[in-house]
């Protein structure tokens, strides 16, 4: 759409940014779209690791059906009160799943015998030889 149709429609003039922001939007989309439709799936899915994999299905198909949602939101049916709102929780629902499994793999790993090393040289233990020879603190001892 050129400035000079968009002058021409009849429409408010305060939705006009928000009609230009979605304009752009929709061509990022179609950007996208054609980037992943130049490269087979099973060329794509080849070079991903299995939570890869499953990030990519997770936004493609929730892109899907949010392109779905703003197609009937122009038809005049209410998303909302449409099975589609069902699927897009569902799908953020896994989407939460695999970030956790993400986390989880990101996370540090705890190894048990340097922190248990760690927490034994930092307790002090008072020798049993040096409780019993005397009460008064211990002189340095003379550098040569």
């Amino acid at each position: 759409m050129s400035e000079d149709d968009i002058n021409t429609e009849e429409y408010p003039t305060e939705i006009h940014d928000y009609l230009a922001a979605f304009e752009k939007s929709l061509g990022s989309v179609d950007e996208m779209l054609k980037t992943m439709m130049s490269v087979s799936r099973s060329e794509l899915l080849q070079k991903l690791e299995p939570l890869e994999q499953a990030k990519l299905d997770l936004v493609l198909v929730y892109t899907l059906n949010s392109m779905f949602w703003v197609y009937l939101a122009t038809q005049g049916i209410n998303p909302k009160e449409h099975p589609v709102k069902q699927e897009l929780e569902r799908i953020r629902t896994y989407m939460n799943k695999v970030k956790e499994i993400a986390d989880k793999k990101k996370a540090s790993k705890l190894d048990k015998g340097a922190a248990s090393r760690f927490v034994r040289n930092a307790l002090w233990e008072p020798d049993a030889e040096s409780e019993h020879t005397s009460k008064t603190p211990a002189k340095g001892k003379k550098r040569k």
